[in-house]
């Protein structure tokens, strides 16, 4: 069920960042920080969908002034409990549409999406929307870094629109695909300690790399580099991500 927090509410921030997945390792998010920082070269950051703080907080401790953009105030709570979290400012809203009054907090030398983020959007329309806002948010030089997963149709058997990519005693979670719409909806099912059954689920939109790059294009950015992760290995035809760095020209 969404509320006004998307579908990021509060039962979903009180358990985010007990999270297993190796983006929640801390030699990744350290490796993460690092290269964000480098890529910001001293000046601010935006990052759009900022959460509960995973990737925002060791980027301030690395001297890099951070604004957020992000729906769910269930979230940004939660980052503002941790050491450091009080001292950085978050707009409220859709980060696809949302502005950030630059003169005070910006323009930004850097802004980021992580952790497949850009799918939150679930629309083509929207997504290009999100790289027009950020260019408008962008100082002469700087640059926008996307991580984001590869669509995963290779997994798909002919017949078939699902992929489970999680099973445990006490859960398990698929994605639904339709490869008309590009819509990948994923449902997660938990059991609890009475043998109960909880169900949720959230829409996402996959995107191609190419098809970011058009996006970027429309924009007015370019590509600069694409690698598969954040210890810049390069982007190959079996890699299952990228993180991609487009920049705004000078001039």
């Amino acid at each position: 069920m969404i509320d006004e927090d998307g579908y990021f509410g509060e039962r979903v921030a009180e358990r985010y960042d007990h999270s297993t997945g190796t983006e929640f390792q801390q030699d990744v998010i350290e490796q993460t920080a690092d290269l964000l920082a480098e890529l910001a070269s001293g000046g601010p950051a935006l990052e759009l969908g900022i959460g509960t703080g995973r990737i925002a907080l060791p980027l301030a401790h690395r001297g890099v002034p951070v604004h957020g953009i992000d729906m769910s105030r269930a979230m940004v709570s939660r980052m503002r409990t941790k050491p450091g979290g009080e001292g950085i400012g978050v707009s409220i809203g859709d980060f696809a549409t949302t502005t950030v009054d630059t003169k005070e907090d910006g323009p930004f030398s850097l802004a980021y999406l992580v952790f497949n983020t850009i799918m939150n959007l679930t629309t083509q329309e929207a997504q290009v929307a999100c790289f027009r806002n950020v260019a408008e948010h962008l100082a002469p030089g700087g640059c926008f870094v996307i991580e984001t997963m590869v669509p995963e149709l290779r997994k798909i058997p002919l017949g078939q629109n699902i992929v489970p990519f999680h099973t445990s005693p006490t859960g398990w979670a698929y994605t639904v695909y339709d490869t008309v719409t590009q819509d990948a909806t994923c449902h997660y099912i938990t059991i609890g300690e009475d043998g109960r059954g909880e169900a949720r689920t959230t829409p996402f939109r996959y995107v191609w790399p190419a098809e970011l790059d058009l996006m970027a294009q429309l924009a007015g950015l370019r590509l600069r580099d694409r690698w598969d992760g954040w210890t810049r290995i390069p982007f190959t035809e079996n890699s299952r991500q990228h993180v991609s760095v487009w920049e705004k020209p000078i001039s």
